[in-house]
């Protein structure tokens, strides 16, 4: 099949789960084996790991009761974009300046929020791969 007649095809996983504390390690677990499968080094997984984590105890911490979590992993050759969004109380975007912000921007790389219209808050991070301890 000629290149100009091929669909691309995203490489999407999302998941769902009620927006608590106990579900997390559904998404550090879907987090090691998606970066795994592109080949990271184990340090690079683990700082996924943690990125992932501390990505969601931001959102948790302002999600109305009774709601779900979303991630997505969009995996592409060389780097995994993953983000998590909840709908939130106030739709107050993560404060940048605090030690929690650091930590991530350190561990994932590159670090984003957005504030949907319906107060859902997204925290957006990416991962390449060989950027272990990079900023």
């Amino acid at each position: 099949m000629p290149a100009s007649t091929q669909l691309s095809v995203r490489d999407v996983v999302t998941v769902k789960l009620p927006a608590a504390s106990a579900y997390l390690s559904v998404l550090r677990t879907a987090t090691a084996g998606l970066a795994a499968r592109l080949d990271f080094t184990l340090d690079e997984i683990e700082d996924l790991r943690i990125a992932v984590d501390e990505a969601c105890a931001m959102l948790l911490s302002q999600a109305v009761p009774g709601t779900d979590l979303s991630c997505e992993f969009e995996l592409t050759g060389e780097a995994m974009r993953i983000s998590v969004s909840v709908l939130t109380v106030d739709g107050a975007e993560p404060s940048r300046d605090t030690f929690a912000w650091t930590v991530l921007s350190s561990l994932a790389g590159e670090v984003d929020a957005q504030i949907g219209s319906d107060d859902r808050v997204t925290v957006t991070l990416q991962k390449r791969r060989g950027t272990a301890g990079a900023p």
